[in-house]
């Protein structure tokens, strides 16, 4: 099977990145990138600036315009769709009780993907998202993540899906992310994994087992999904653990422990003597203090009830023996969860460089640094992936290609 990509919501291309990494014929035929009521597109400009631009099969280039408007007939071929669909509607990074899920105005996207894998039968799929993609909304855990299911299984698809912590498999950051891979029912892969116990699949055999090793599994559990999405918006409601298996509607799903390898701690990544501007002194050393410290803060709900809002204090500064933080796309400005660290050549204080951004998520040295504000460059880097991670997946991915037709 030919190794053609088709990548939506690119960001800067990290998706692409980690598979040309592999020097192994992937090929990239279309992709699309569109930051909604943004003035500047960025993090397309990024793309172009490292890719270039690619035509529809009618000859034009809609790669920079909304996805929603696209004729997805007019995407070319491709045996692999891949994409970090927008998470910011499930984010942990926002508040939990304005949630919205997949009603949210981009967790609507998704159908954008459904839009493409009915039009092009794409065989193979990856996503990435975050975490509480499976929690999501949280009035209604696993409803969203149920109605993915259940539109792969009608269009006659099986999933995997797992919870990836990026340090435990050898990234130099904490950052926990959901991949789900689909694949087609009519493809040799799928024909192949079809007999093989959902257990071991899961454990050993599957593709997520594959390409990050578990030591084990625990509290293997099954339901139906619902075919009818207006019964799972309504009704639905389950539990998902952090890795599970999808096929003809029927899911299994466990938590398991990871088995990973040595993480590359944050000191590793540093550089020395960075720019005196990045320097945290002074009246802002107080206030970084204040941020990172612990706090049990008296305030009124909306009714009137009387409560404190606590939170426990972080490392400050993030120590070097271990790797970073989850980088959000505040980091860089004064915020609590933006690292702070101790200049390895000048011994002071200072926020992270945006090269330090682009080392934690596994990219190469300043591969924002096209033109776009730094502000933009931290963005550009906490909504992007952990590059080898879709390395690892990669050789997994180049197996299962060498053995279909």
């Amino acid at each position: 099977m030919q190794k053609k990509i088709c990548e939506l919501f690119a960001g800067v291309g990290g998706f692409r990145l980690g598979l040309e990494r592999l020097r192994s014929g992937w090929e990239t035929v279309w992709f699309s990138q569109w930051e909604p009521g943004a003035k500047k597109q960025w993090a397309h400009e990024c793309y172009v600036s490292h890719f270039g631009d690619l035509p529809d099969m009618n000859g034009e280039y809609h790669t920079g315009e909304d996805i929603g408007t696209v004729d997805k007939a007019d995407i070319p071929d491709h045996n692999l769709l891949v994409g970090g669909f927008p998470c910011q509607d499930y984010s942990v990074a926002g508040l939990r009780a304005d949630s919205k899920g997949i009603e949210g105005k981009k967790g609507v996207l998704w159908w954008q993907i459904i839009e493409v894998l009915s039009a092009k039968k794409t065989p193979f799929c990856l996503f990435e998202n975050v975490d509480r993609l499976l929690k999501s909304p949280g009035k209604q855990r696993g409803r969203d993540f149920g109605i993915m299911l259940s539109c792969l299984d009608s269009l006659d698809y099986s999933a995997e899906w797992r919870v990836v912590n990026a340090a435990v498999y050898g990234a130099a950051q904490r950052r926990k992310r959901v991949f789900i891979f689909a694949y087609r029912n009519g493809t040799d892969y799928a024909r192949k994994i079809e007999n093989i116990p959902a257990e071991s699949i899961i454990s050993r055999q599957g593709f997520m087992a594959r390409s990050f090793p578990v030591k084990e599994i625990h509290g293997l559990a099954s339901t139906a999904v619902p075919m009818d999405l207006y019964e799972i918006s309504e009704s639905f409601l389950y539990d998902f653990k952090s890795a599970g298996y999808m096929h003809c509607g029927v899911v299994y799903t466990a938590n398991v422990t990871e088995l990973g390898t040595q993480a590359i701690p944050l000191g590793d990544i540093l550089e020395k003597h960075a720019d005196p501007k990045y320097t945290v002194s002074g009246e802002r050393l107080e206030k970084w203090k204040y941020l990172k410290g612990a706090k049990k803060i008296p305030r009124i709900s909306a009714g009137g009830h009387e409560y404190f809002y606590s939170e426990g204090p972080i490392a400050f500064p993030d120590p070097w023996d271990q790797p970073g933080r989850t980088i959000l796309t505040s980091e860089g400005t004064m915020n609590r969860s933006s690292h702070v660290v101790q200049d390895p050549g000048f011994g002071v204080l200072r926020t992270l460089t945006p090269v330090e951004a682009e080392r934690l998520q596994g990219f190469d040295d300043n591969w924002t640094n096209t033109g776009m504000p730094e502000r933009m460059r931290f963005f550009c880097m906490g909504n992007a992936l952990v590059v080898p991670m879709i390395t690892m997946m990669g050789r997994t991915l180049d197996d299962i290609f060498a053995k279909e037709p």
